[in-house]
């Protein structure tokens, strides 16, 4: 099983470590119950983030500074 770390950190910022055979743990070594849709929604939450920065980039190359 792998999971979704990017996501899991950001559906947990408390997360520290995350084993993809263990599940993920806070600082104090308690485990972190993970949602599955919590983690889709962050999922979706970061391919967005991601989306609206490639496309700023994007038409910085296609409408360069005057």
């Amino acid at each position: 099983m792998s999971l979704d770390h990017e996501a899991i950190r950001k559906a947990y910022p408390d997360t520290i470590v995350i084993d993809d055979s263990k599940g993920a743990f806070k600082a104090d070594g308690t485990k972190i119950t993970l949602v599955q849709s919590a983690i889709d929604t962050a999922r979706t939450t970061l391919n967005t983030e991601a989306a609206a920065v490639k496309y700023k980039e994007d038409r910085k190359v296609a409408y360069p500074s005057i």
